[in-house]
């Protein structure tokens, strides 16, 4: 026991006064000594990957060992399109590497109203705007429509971009169970008529990749007079006649107010947006903070998006081929006896449940070893007690990585005891 007038040892004192200062990392301790003892296992940290080496969309170089690439969000393996890269350069040539200013100062150049075309070109909006990330994207846009008094509705698996638009605009947040229209329809009739509300969709969940029943839902909203957000990051460039997201797949377009998305998955460079059609959409450019207090992104990186966009305007083949990818995939480690986050493959990407933290980590470490590298999740990003190793497929993947892959798994599974042996 300490006395009352003695300071802990463990605890900082100011060196000038003497005073005790409060650790405000403490509240992590439990989470560091986890991690800790994770480590001294001897298990790789699977948060820390370093890779040495980008050779192709789906090959790195990892501590020095040639390694497959299944969990890296590059779904039309645009990353080393020669066109894409092209345009970069020339960018950087021409305009610098780096605006220093805001996109309301000094931040618009060319190529910032060029990306803006472009993805009006591949939306059909007559509006586009981008930010400097896809997290800020959400951040942005749902803070700005949705603030004190207003309802945003959303769902419980959302992702956290979401989340925080939702508390940087002091809006009343209302969950509904995942992909639930039935709770989505109650919670909303429990609202007041007359109150602002905004429904947040995202056409595909990134930790299970499974899709959201969109039309039933969008439906339920607009009987509510809500507006509606779909978050197509992990949608766009493969779902659809155009690669616009699951929202054009089942035929809602008309009925979504907004559309926000990401570069850093399908575009394969970094960046958000969104697009709309509503008539006072550009007002948003002057009262977003994350758009007005931010730096724009570099011209460079936004030549590389325009150009990607307008080349998957184009990329049917590449839809099919990765749509081929997912399924075989699936089915392979279906048919192995893993437990997969959907009874079928319904996007680029691929959930393998595992029972517990030590599974998953040994599953991760055993594939690494075995030359793949996948995103091993774990909660706060999962629901509580899930743990699972992601899997990002890309039209890239040939046919003999996609039968490696399924091999590797069958190895590590057996290796583990996640399969029998």
């Amino acid at each position: 026991m300490t006395d009352a007038g003695t300071i802990p040892e463990d605890k900082p004192v100011d060196a000038l006064t003497g005073a005790h200062t409060s650790d405000l990392l403490s509240k992590f301790d439990p989470l560091i000594a986890e991690r800790d003892a994770l480590l001294a296992t001897g298990v790789r940290d699977p948060f820390a990957i370093v890779m040495e080496k980008v050779l192709s969309p789906t090959e790195a170089i990892i501590n020095g060992k040639p390694t497959i690439l299944l969990g890296t969000y590059n779904y039309m393996g645009m990353t080393f399109d020669p066109d894409v890269i092209e345009a970069g350069r020339q960018a950087l040539t021409d305009f610098g590497s780096g605006t220093t200013g805001s996109r309301v100062l000094n931040g618009t150049y060319a190529p910032h109203k060029d990306v803006e075309d472009a993805l009006k070109e591949f939306y059909g909006t007559s509006s586009a705007m981008v930010f400097s990330t896809g997290y800020q994207a959400n951040l942005g846009i749902i803070s700005t429509l949705a603030g004190k008094g207003d309802y945003i509705i959303l769902d419980a698996d959302s992702h956290a971009s979401i989340y925080d638009g939702c508390w940087l605009g002091n809006a009343e947040i209302v969950r509904f169970r995942h992909n639930s229209v039935e709770d989505l329809d109650k919670r909303l009739g429990r609202l007041p008529k007359d109150a602002g509300k905004l429904v947040v969709l995202e056409g595909v969940y990134s930790m299970f990749g499974d899709v959201a029943p969109l039309p039933e839902m969008v439906a339920v909203a607009k009987k509510h007079g809500a507006m509606i957000l779909c978050d197509e990051a992990h949608g766009m460039g493969f779902f659809g006649e155009h690669g616009r997201g699951v929202y054009e797949q089942m035929g809602v377009e008309d009925d979504i107010d907004f559309v926000v998305g990401t570069f850093s998955k399908s575009v394969g460079t970094v960046g958000g947006f969104c697009v709309s059609n509503h008539p006072k959409f550009e007002v948003l450019r002057l009262v977003c903070r994350p758009y007005v207090f931010t730096a724009s992104l570099p011209p460079s990186v936004v030549a590389t998006a325009a150009t990607s966009i307008r080349k998957l305007m184009q990329a049917g083949n590449k839809r099919g081929k990765l749509w081929d990818n997912s399924r075989r995939l699936h089915k392979g480690l279906k048919d192995l006896g893993f437990k997969l986050g959907t009874e079928d493959a319904q996007s680029a990407i691929i959930a393998v449940i595992l029972p517990d933290q030590e599974q998953a980590v040994g599953m991760w470490q055993s594939l690494l070893e075995l030359g793949l590298y996948v995103n091993m999740a774990r909660p706060p990003a999962t629901p509580a007690g899930t743990f699972l190793l992601r899997c990002s497929l890309c039209a890239e993947h040939r046919d003999e990585q996609v039968a490696e892959i399924i091999g590797m798994f069958e190895a590590a599974g057996k290796r583990v005891g996640c399969i029998p042996g």
